[in-house]
């Protein structure tokens, strides 16, 4: 995820990823200045296994502890 984003939620490590309210999704993040900042990229493999499809759009947010 972008670098500025990352900061801007406070991110420590772990984001929750929401589409359409109904799938949810706990991954490990990092920041990157490469990614654009209206955007997070997640592996492909993980996708396809919580059956998400590309460009789908979500809700991200900081996994609160």
């Amino acid at each position: 995820m972008n670098d500025a984003a990352y900061k801007y939620l406070r991110v420590s490590g772990r984001i929750e990823v929401v589409v359409a309210g109904k799938k949810k999704l706990e991954l490990t993040a990092s920041p990157s200045s490469d990614v654009p900042e209206n955007e997070v990229w997640i592996n492909v493999d993980e996708m396809k296994a919580a059956g998400l499809s590309d460009n789908s759009i979500a809700t991200v947010r900081s996994v609160r502890m």
